[in-house]
């Protein structure tokens, strides 16, 4: 358990997760609570190296302090396991770690996300489970061509997910989505896995439910539930902004190749 190594297949390459079991060599035995924080944070090691954010560090910063701290104790009582996890087999140039700053520098924004505060309470806890603890959007939300977010299509689907599956749309999206939808079908589907025609979850909704959404309390999934909800319907990306962030992530990425090859 939490022993890593299983094998994640992207457009880029193969990730393969870490150990992160209290094994002293191969895990996280050795790491201080300020490790763990900076880790989830800020995307960076004890040793200051930056994590490709095929670890959800991008969701994982916007966490509390106090469910930082839970998680950190329930680490540290996991069965240490002295085991290494395989090192990631990554396509040219994407194997190249210092890519990541241009990466972050266009997409990347540590801390805890504003929450409308004029929203009642079910719905910011919802927008906090889903952006932040859940990282729904990790996989739901679609991705550019460098594996940013596209902007304004949150939870709008991807096509190229996780391991080359489809991710689907989970907008209210009447005809893509899930607007037929109601609050209640969703809280079932997170609960159990079932589908408002009887039909059940597949794919690697089948391991979130069980080993996620499953465990949340029934509060916590009506506030999901009822933030989804409220998600734009399959929102178009901003064209400009993006065309703009994919001429600057180009240039920055050829005068990185110049340097590193001249």
């Amino acid at each position: 358990m939490l022993a890593g190594g299983r094998r994640l297949d992207t457009p880029f390459g193969a990730f393969y997760p870490p150990n992160i079991t209290p094994d002293p060599e191969h895990g996280i035995g050795r790491w201080e609570f300020g490790d763990f924080v900076r880790a989830m944070r800020e995307g960076k090691g004890p040793d200051g190296t930056i994590y490709f954010p095929a670890f959800p560090y991008p969701s994982y910063t916007g966490m509390s302090d106090a469910d930082l701290s839970d998680l950190w104790v329930y680490l540290k009582k996991v069965p240490p396991v002295a085991a290494p996890a395989p090192g990631h087999d990554l396509n040219f140039p994407f194997n190249i770690r210092a890519l990541v700053w241009p990466w972050r520098w266009l997409y990347f924004n540590a801390g805890e996300k504003p929450v409308d505060a004029a929203r009642p309470e079910p719905w910011r806890r919802g927008a906090y489970l889903v952006r932040a603890v859940a990282h729904c959007g990790e996989c739901h939300t679609p991705r550019n061509f460098l594996g940013g977010p596209e902007n304004g299509r949150e939870l709008a689907g991807n096509p190229n997910g996780p391991d080359g599956k489809r991710i689907p749309d989970i907008t209210p999206n009447e005809k893509n989505g899930i607007g037929a939808w109601t609050v209640g079908d969703i809280e079932s589907y997170l609960e159990m896995g079932i589908l408002p025609d009887g039909d059940f979850a597949g794919g690697a909704m089948v391991e979130v439910i069980e080993n996620s959404t499953s465990k949340m309390t029934p509060e916590d999934r009506k506030a999901v539930a009822t933030y989804i909800k409220s998600v734009p319907a399959s929102g178009r990306p901003d064209v400009v902004r993006e065309k703009c962030r994919r001429l600057i992530a180009l240039a920055v990425l050829d005068g990185l190749g110049v340097a590193c090859f001249s």
